[in-house]
């Protein structure tokens, strides 16, 4: 069993090292473990045009990293499309029987993938969402006034797209071979409102989707701006769900 731990990269030469390095040392741990969810495993970044060096410091990264049990790979565009489009691209490009993808900064740890892959394996579901939600503390790094606004956007996100999941905009999701190669295939939004239209084509493909609590562990300033791109966001919804309600249903 393979694992694809797919991170989205755009301009973060302050911690993409640092994050490569950790994330390798988790999972030549993990893999060693008798009852480990995968045996082998590929880091696969994929680079959103980023234009600061973020790239050659992967690829020196790379060439320092000790990996017996695994690989580090880097996808590049030329042009800087937007997190959904990096994300897309990694999930088509991976090679695991397992696909998670979690932000370059790690802010979820790295414990909570092979735990993650675990329970996708026990539960059998092809869609595992991490859930800030369904842990008590999963928002207690953030500041106050950030903690009642991701909720809030959060909240209002999913009630606009008729999801009944507790938290669509987690940025750490794990796919199934099978249901990363569907649903991406079919997705077309390379801006924040990838994650929505991938649950939304989950759920019309018929491919079961499970939730797992996790915690933001380090919290740094967001890109997304909570009150323009809710409304901007808002906006797309209803025309992703009329393009995702054409597409063929799963029987």
């Amino acid at each position: 069993m393979m694992l694809s731990v797919i991170i989205p990269m755009y301009n973060e030469r302050a911690v993409i090292a640092d994050s490569l390095t950790r994330l390798a040392d988790a999972l030549e741990k993990a893999v060693s473990e008798p009852d480990s969810p995968f045996d082998r495993y590929e880091i696969l970044v994929s680079d959103d045009g980023s234009d600061d060096g973020s790239g050659e410091i992967v690829r020196r990264t790379g060439e320092s990293l000790s990996l017996p049990h695994g690989s580090l790979r880097m996808l590049t565009s030329r042009a800087n499309h937007g997190k959904g489009r990096a994300v897309r691209d990694g999930m088509l490009a991976a090679k695991g029987d397992l696909r998670l993808f979690t932000d370059s900064d790690l802010a979820y740890g790295t414990d909570v993938i092979a735990a993650m892959a675990a329970e996708a394996r026990r539960t059998g579901v092809s869609v595992l969402i991490g859930s800030r939600a369904a842990d008590p503390d999963g928002y207690a790094a953030y500041p106050l006034f950030r903690r009642i606004a991701s909720k809030a956007y959060r909240d209002l996100l999913a009630r606009a797209a008729g999801l009944r999941y507790t938290d669509s905009q987690c940025g750490c999701k794990l796919f199934t071979q099978e249901a990363a190669e569907g649903i991406f295939s079919l997705a077309e939004v390379d801006g924040w409102a990838f994650d929505l239209e991938a649950l939304l084509i989950a759920d019309r493909l018929g491919f079961a989707v499970g939730e797992y609590p996790v915690r933001v562990l380090n919290h740094r300033a967001s890109k997304v701006r909570l009150l323009s791109d809710s409304v901007k966001m808002a906006a797309k919804i209803a025309r992703i769900r009329r393009r995702v309600k054409s597409l063929p249903q799963s029987p």
